[in-house]
């Protein structure tokens, strides 16, 4: 990067997390800088890769996904596959919202969202399980969510 981020982009940035949609009058307002330095600093955060995107987060109960699974796997290393091309083909699975290698006893981490634990259960069994490379799997069904970022 070619300027350090600041406490300006700092607060410029959390502001933008709220509310992705905020219009620069507003946000020069909020942070008490002109409008032409907002506009120029977005610019900037976005040409420099610290903002990679704007997006939207969805009321995922109205979309009939209000049920979350976490599961754990372990990685079968004799399977001739890496823990990349694994985690690859997990990402691939619908329903499937994150996937993470991780340290530890456990070597991956997915996140799932479906409309119940019994349709997370067939995407687990029917699908997960049957990808070669996969060894034992743990599936933790969320009971509520309290913070969830983006």
């Amino acid at each position: 990067m070619s300027d350090a981020i600041d406490a300006v982009d700092m607060k410029l940035l959390k502001e933008l997390k709220e509310n992705s949609r905020e219009n620069i009058a507003t946000l020069s307002k909020k942070l008490g800088i002109p409008r032409t330095t907002v506009h120029y600093r977005i610019k900037k955060l976005i040409n420099e890769g610290v903002i990679e995107k704007f997006t939207i987060k969805p009321n995922y109960k109205k979309l009939n996904l209000g049920t979350t699974a976490f599961i754990l796997i372990r990685y079968n290393p004799d399977s001739g596959l890496t823990q990349r091309e694994i985690a690859k083909k997990i990402a691939q699975i619908d329903g499937v919202h994150e996937v993470h290698i991780i340290a530890g006893e456990w070597d991956l981490l997915v996140k799932i969202r479906a409309p119940s634990a019994e349709d997370i259960g067939k995407v687990v069994v029917d699908k997960l399980r049957e990808i070669k490379g996969i060894g034992q799997t743990v599936t933790m069904v969320s009971f509520v969510s309290i913070k969830e970022e983006l």
